[in-house]
């Protein structure tokens, strides 16, 4: 098997390291050309210093896989990319994109006889050890000629990956994922903070947590993440309380809103992103301007 591979960040180089592991030939591609040549001379991999370089050095038919940011990089490779396919090539998006622009992708590569696949990909800085899930959107006939790479990248040849349906329905799958995710990180972070905030009982919050990682109904990664930073240094003293958000969550609560389908718990938790981004200040400002208004309460001025 020989695929192309173009985007070497964190995930995309990791990506390629553990194709590597399984011995299939992997041509490499990234903007700085240095990274693409360390990552070639650590795994074996290819390094071609252009995309049309790295499209000519592939079998036909061809299997490319771009892993870059969502948005003008992706879509700017793609339309570069469907100047070099031909028919019976396959380019599969793996960035965190919006499904919609996935369908605009197939759209355009079809007209070319080049098929898609959108790619949601999970697993972050784990999945090399691990594995990646993989949420697939894409026909049969596609899917099929990409099943033996996915069997290598996920966590398992039969386990953590599936096949959605059409295009658009792996990124569809992908965002509702990451919805869900910002969920239970709000949940368990709240519930911490519940316990650390009862001084009375001088609670553990390492030691609770690490013991809810066994039995408990509420076990998971996010949880076996929580108790391993919080038994190195419980207080946080020196994070700055501000959480960024990714596209997929405001895509989430969007969705959900176009689709009339109540998701309290996952828009509720964006909205906390935004808040610890400052985006409350304001909002804040107001209120308290409006109690001392009617109430006559004081307010705090900043110092």
């Amino acid at each position: 098997m020989r695929i192309g591979f173009l985007g070497l960040g964190r995930m995309g180089a990791n990506m390629v390291r553990r194709l590597r592991q399984s011995q299939v030939d992997v041509v490499i591609w990234n903007r700085h050309f240095e990274v693409s040549e360390q990552l070639a001379k650590e795994t074996g991999a290819i390094a071609r210093k252009d995309p049309g370089s790295l499209v000519a050095a592939l079998p036909q038919p061809r299997i490319v896989w771009v892993m870059l940011p969502a948005g003008e990089a992706t879509s700017g490779m793609v339309s570069d990319l469907s100047n070099l396919l031909g028919p019976g090539d396959l380019l599969v998006n793996g960035a965190n994109e919006n499904f919609h622009a996935d369908l605009e992708y197939a759209h355009l590569l079809s007209q070319k006889g080049v098929d898609f696949i959108d790619a949601g990909v999970s697993g972050g800085v784990w999945g090399l050890k691990n594995g990646y899930a993989m949420m697939l959107g894409g026909d049969k006939s596609a899917m099929s000629r990409l099943e033996p790479i996915v069997r290598i990248l996920a966590p398992g040849p039969e386990q953590g990956w599936v096949h959605c349906g059409p295009v658009g329905s792996g990124h569809y799958a992908k965002m509702v994922h990451n919805g869900i995710e910002y969920g239970m990180m709000q949940s368990i972070a709240e519930g911490l903070a519940l316990l650390r905030s009862k001084e009375s009982f001088g609670y553990d919050l390492a030691a609770v947590a690490e013991s809810w990682r066994y039995g408990s109904v509420i076990r998971s990664w996010l949880l076996d993440l929580t108790a391993e930073f919080l038994s190195k240094d419980a207080s946080l003293a020196e994070i700055e309380p501000f959480v960024s958000d990714s596209g997929e969550g405001r895509w989430t609560a969007m969705e959900a809103i176009e689709q009339g389908v109540p998701t309290p718990v996952m828009s509720l938790a964006l909205m906390m992103r935004f808040s610890s981004q400052g985006n409350n200040d304001y909002t804040a400002k107001l209120l308290a301007m409006m109690r001392k208004g009617f109430g006559g309460h004081a307010v705090k001025e900043e110092s």
